[in-house]
């Protein structure tokens, strides 16, 4: 079963839950604020994805600014990104969705065809 680390308040969110719904995929919700991938899942997902793990950050994100991120980002580790992330939902970009082998972050109509679809 799909693991959807979301947010209820997310409009993205929610557009991805509307596309699962109708195109009939089940799928268990995880608030991303209350309960985010560890750092180990995030490193399976880094590799599903195969994206940077810069690409994780919901750049956008209130608390991604309050803390300067961007900032940080050169001087940190692997390891200290995804403890980083792991530590703080709200600095996840989101939807995130896996199921172990395959996954997508953010929301992409498109992909979410090619991939869950």
């Amino acid at each position: 079963m799909l693991k959807f680390y979301g947010y209820k308040k997310c409009d993205t969110c929610r557009k991805a839950e509307r596309y699962l719904l109708q195109a009939g995929i089940s799928y268990e919700f995880i608030d991303i604020t209350e309960n985010p991938p560890t750092a180990e899942e995030l490193a399976v997902i880094v590799k599903c994805v195969n994206v940077s793990l810069s690409k994780l950050f919901n750049t956008s994100g209130v608390q991604y600014r309050e803390l300067k991120i961007k900032a940080q980002l050169p001087a940190l580790s692997g390891k200290e990104i995804l403890t980083l992330l792991a530590g703080n939902g709200r600095l996840v970009k989101r939807p995130l969705i896996t199921d172990g082998k395959r996954a997508t972050v953010g929301f992409n109509a498109e992909k979410f065809a090619d991939i869950w679809g």
